[in-house]
């Protein structure tokens, strides 16, 4: 009994501590009931690592996950939460834990959202970094799991609104545009119509129709333009265009544009200058897109450059093994603000100024679309009333010399 006794101690103390690294030594019953208790307790260990390691691999896949993820219990106070959405919301995934929510997010649209008690939409507020120059916006949505715990699903939603606004935009943009010369139309052919006019006065009629007519087909000529870069392929290295051949026919376009715009007013200075390095330079890539980009900048300033001015196009080597194409006017310039929107679809500082110079508002489009695809850049930097000068940058991949 004293033995019996003695074993049952050593059982009990060794359940108390439960480490399976010294389990006591022992026959009869009292080993099989340790040698039973021991499988049961490495199971029982076995299965609550396998349990934190699903809950680790779990938490890793939606810290890894781009939208924010907030678990809130029943007081609506932070759980746990994600880098993401500690990132767009402004709360910290450590600091914050069983703060309340409401506290740390004081947006008016976040609270009213927060109080409702089954909310079925999401919501959008502002995101951590907003700027006024710089939205950023935050989807948010709800839900409800457990004893009275809630879920907080975050998504950043700036892009998509703002393709949502630009879609928005080029529809009223393109209705606009279109709209205006066909009221003009649909007016001069009421009136042929209608009144009893003299053959001059036909003639003339019909003259602005025809205007009218060219300016809605070079429209819909430039949105073809965009639709076929945004669709085709990326231009290969196959097709070369010589650097000095889209010079001389810009020249040409130019020289030619000034002297219809001109029209016994003093006459712009145009200027072509290249480094005599670059005279046998072949620029690879699509020849009409090329010539498209540099003749839809060479166009405008010419447009926009009063009578008298001065135009310069410069094409030289950069420091680093880039070719840049420079079109530097003396116009009347154009303010910041106007700057990191002039690539827009339809976007014009002056609207009425604009018309009248005969552009579609799509043109530096274009252009941006065109550098992008042969991997350059365009930059834009311009002062009021001292004119402006657009760069086409050629990375060194994309032009070459002869051998």
């Amino acid at each position: 009994m004293l033995v019996d006794a003695w074993r049952g101690y050593r059982v009990r103390s060794w359940l108390r501590h439960g480490d399976l690294g010294i389990v006591p030594q022992m026959s009869g019953w009292w080993g099989v009931v340790l040698e039973r208790a021991r499988k049961l307790l490495r199971e029982r260990e076995r299965s609550i690592d396998a349990g934190e390691q699903r809950l680790k691999d779990f938490l890793s896949a939606i810290q890894a996950s781009p939208n924010g993820v907030v678990m809130l219990d029943a007081n609506a106070q932070i759980e746990w939460c994600n880098q993401t959405a500690a990132s767009q919301l402004g709360i910290h995934p450590e600091r914050d834990v069983m703060q309340r929510i409401g506290n740390l997010l004081r947006d008016p649209v976040f609270t009213a959202y927060m109080a409702v008690e089954q909310p079925n939409e999401p919501i959008v507020m502002a995101g951590r970094k907003d700027r006024v120059e710089r939205p950023v916006r935050i989807s948010v949505q709800r839900h409800r799991y457990g004893e009275g715990k809630q879920l907080l699903l975050t998504r950043d939603v700036t892009m998509l609104e703002q393709a949502e606004a630009m879609r928005r935009d080029f529809v009223a943009n393109v209705s606009h545009e279109i709209r205006t010369p066909l009221t003009v139309m649909s007016g001069f052919v009421e009136t042929l119509q209608t009144l009893p006019l003299s053959v001059e006065e036909q003639k003339r009629y019909l003259a602005l129709m025809a205007v009218q007519a060219i300016r809605m087909q070079g429209l819909v000529e430039d949105l073809l333009t965009l639709s076929r870069l945004e669709g085709s392929p990326i231009p290969n290295f196959s097709n070369t265009m010589l650097v000095s051949n889209l010079v001389q026919t810009c020249e040409s376009e130019a020289r030619g544009l000034s002297d219809a715009i001109a029209q016994g007013a003093a006459a712009q200075i145009i200027q072509f200058e290249m480094n005599p390095l670059l005279a046998q330079a072949s620029l690879m890539g699509e020849p009409r897109e090329l010539q498209s980009a540099l003749s839809n900048l060479v166009s405008n300033a010419v447009r926009y450059t009063p009578a008298g001015g001065h135009i310069y196009v410069n094409v030289d080597q950069g420091v680093d093994g880039s070719l840049f194409i420079s079109v530097r006017d003396t116009g009347a310039g154009i303010a910041a603000e106007h700057l990191p929107r002039l690539t827009e679809r339809f976007y014009r500082v002056d609207r009425s100024r604009s018309r009248e110079s005969g552009g579609t508002g799509l043109g530096l489009a274009i252009v941006k679309h065109v550098m992008q695809r042969h991997g350059g850049s365009l930059s834009i930097t311009s002062e009021v009333g001292q004119g402006s000068c657009f760069k086409l940058v050629f990375p060194s991949t994309r032009w070459r010399l002869p051998a």
